[in-house]
């Protein structure tokens, strides 16, 4: 099914952890002429792939399918796209959680049967089409309006204006640190595979106590932390593949024995953590 809109946008994108921040701003005005007629789709059945485009884009305005019940919410909660980018709901917030993913001039296909032996496609929440050709296509992801984005620089780890300090300082919390490091108000964007494999090249074990680790044992995990997401990031852009060391594993590149379990605060979210309790010793007491 597809949805047509006559009111052309360009939208300004941002990026804060794991949301992805659209603004639409009308394209008639100060901004330049107004578009041609482009595609708003909800569900796509196929597509061909288009050259990447960069910079900013050209959409029609978004219009949802009433048989997705998130997505009536996020219709409801927004009757119509302002002209300006300061206009309230003129943000449009795409939150990927665990599972999210976005991708350009593609659609996700199926790797495997599901459980009843179906190969099914994944089905996209929204598709963005675009007047040069190309389109964005987001899965897995909760979506809905604001007045502007919440960002803070300060907390990313791969920001220049990243705050060592105030990340330091939460992790000498007496929490085990691997409940510290999901805390997306110091370590934003930092994720279950980063945690697992930066505590293994820092050789702590994921349930010690922060305010019992030396602090520059703490500043090699922060190193850790910024070096492995930067390599991550750009081992992407080079359409290379993340190797784990710990992750997933059931042995550790030294050949231990590696154990898995379901960490996390008491009344919040658990992940699924491997570590080797040779090499990640527990640390009971606090380090001099």
């Amino acid at each position: 099914l597809h949805i047509l809109s006559t009111s052309c946008l360009f939208f300004f994108p941002q990026v804060h952890g794991k949301k992805l921040y659209l603004a639409f701003v009308a394209a008639e005005g100060p901004l330049g002429p107004t578009a041609e007629e482009t595609v708003l789709q909800t569900e796509a059945a196929s597509g061909a792939s288009s050259p990447a485009q960069g910079g900013q884009e050209q959409v029609c305005a978004p219009q949802i399918l009433p048989q997705d019940k998130d997505l009536q919410e996020l219709q409801h909660s927004r009757s119509a796209v302002p002209d300006t980018a300061g206009g309230p709901g003129n943000w449009l917030c795409f939150h990927f959680g665990l599972f999210g993913s976005i991708r350009a001039n593609e659609f996700s296909r199926a790797n495997k049967a599901n459980k009843r032996g179906d190969w099914k496609d994944p089905i996209p929440r929204l598709v963005l089409h675009f007047e040069s050709g190309g389109f964005l296509v987001f899965y897995n992801c909760r979506m809905y309006w604001c007045s502007s984005p919440w960002t803070d620089p300060a907390s990313d780890i791969l920001s220049v204006e990243f705050h060592r300090g105030r990340a330091l300082d939460a992790l000498c919390a007496p929490d085990p640190i691997c409940y510290t490091l999901l805390d997306q108000r110091y370590f934003s964007g930092l994720g279950n595979i980063i945690k697992n494999e930066i505590l293994y090249l820092a050789k702590i074990n994921p349930l010690t106590q922060g305010s019992l680790l030396a602090r520059s044992d703490l500043e090699h995990l922060l190193d850790c932390a910024i070096q492995f997401s930067s390599d991550w990031l750009h081992s992407k852009l080079r359409g290379k593949r993340l190797h784990p060391q710990i992750y997933q594993k059931e042995q550790c590149p030294l050949g231990h024995a590696v154990m898995k379990g379901t960490l996390g605060p008491s009344g919040g979210f658990k992940r699924l953590t491997w570590w080797c309790p040779q090499c990640q010793p527990v640390v009971s007491e606090p380090c001099s």
